[in-house]
């Protein structure tokens, strides 16, 4: 369930028809933080072909659900994959007008082909999954056309699930998917490997895992909720010579996480960069 952020006030005061196309996880998820935040639903237009039931139970609410004509929309929040934007993009094309502000959260869709495919006002974002509950971070990047207002509509429908930064350099936003955009996977995975490892010490499996869930959660929310860097909570936990110190010796060795961490990021942002083309 996502947990609305402050800028409810923000969210209640936008004007004008907003489209959400796709409302898989990551649409929907804005969706939810939307209406939670004081959107009026009457406002939002969903499009999507094979809707979950929790959207399509939204339309009791007021949002339209896949109607026949949705005219031309004030805002419009593509979150189809990828892949489908070569088919799906041609059918939004009739809801956008040059004022329209188009949201993007598409991962390595560029600015220029969404301007080409839809046209309006483009603005490209990258968020990431625990958008699922409020704690999500986006990254955005504005095309020259977009106004000050329309920076500011974009900016509260993606901070209804977490934190937003601006960047003015869009070529950042290949790395910024391959940190943030894909990095809940890496920490899922930590969690399943630390089990595993644990298990390979000679726990038993459930007990691992309910002890590297639990780590991997508490460790997070420590980290979001200090302003220490990471590298001093790090130390914080390494006594000179005790069992952290041993294990950081093996993590922190020059062919450690950090070169497999940089060899993981670098795929990740050219897999980006091939999404474009």
């Amino acid at each position: 369930m996502v947990t609305p952020l402050s800028n409810n006030s923000v969210l209640q005061q936008i004007t004008g028809t907003i489209a959400l196309a796709g409302a898989g996880k990551m649409g929907g998820a804005m969706l939810t933080g939307w209406l939670a935040g004081g959107l009026d639903a009457s406002r939002v237009v969903v499009i999507d072909p094979q809707p979950s039931p929790e959207i399509s139970a939204l339309a009791t609410k007021g949002v339209r659900l896949n109607p026949k004509d949705a005219g031309r929309v004030d805002t419009l929040v593509v979150a189809v994959k990828p892949q489908s934007f070569g088919g799906a993009g041609a059918a939004l094309k009739p809801l956008v007008a040059p004022s329209t502000l188009v949201v993007s959260i598409m991962a390595g869709i560029a600015i220029a082909s969404l301007d080409e495919v839809c046209g309006g006002a483009v603005v490209r974002a990258m968020p990431n999954t625990p958008a699922s509950i409020g704690r999500g971070i986006t990254v955005a990047v504005a095309a020259n056309n977009v106004s000050a207002a329309q920076r500011a509509t974009a900016d509260a429908l993606l901070r209804a699930t977490g934190a937003v930064e601006w960047v003015d350099d869009e070529s950042l936003m290949d790395a910024v998917t391959a940190v943030s955009g894909s990095g809940p996977a890496y920490v899922f995975l930590l969690a399943e490997e630390l089990a595993r490892a644990g298990v390979e010490a000679g726990l038993p499996e459930e007990l691992a895992t309910k002890l590297a869930r639990a780590t991997v959660a508490g460790s997070g929310e420590l980290l979001h909720r200090s302003d220490v860097p990471a590298a001093t909570l790090r130390q914080n936990v390494t006594s000179p010579g005790g069992t952290t110190a041993a294990a950081l010796e093996v993590l922190m060795a020059s062919d450690g996480l950090l070169p497999l961490m940089i060899r993981a990021i670098a795929a990740a942002t050219k897999r980006s960069k091939e999404l474009a083309e």
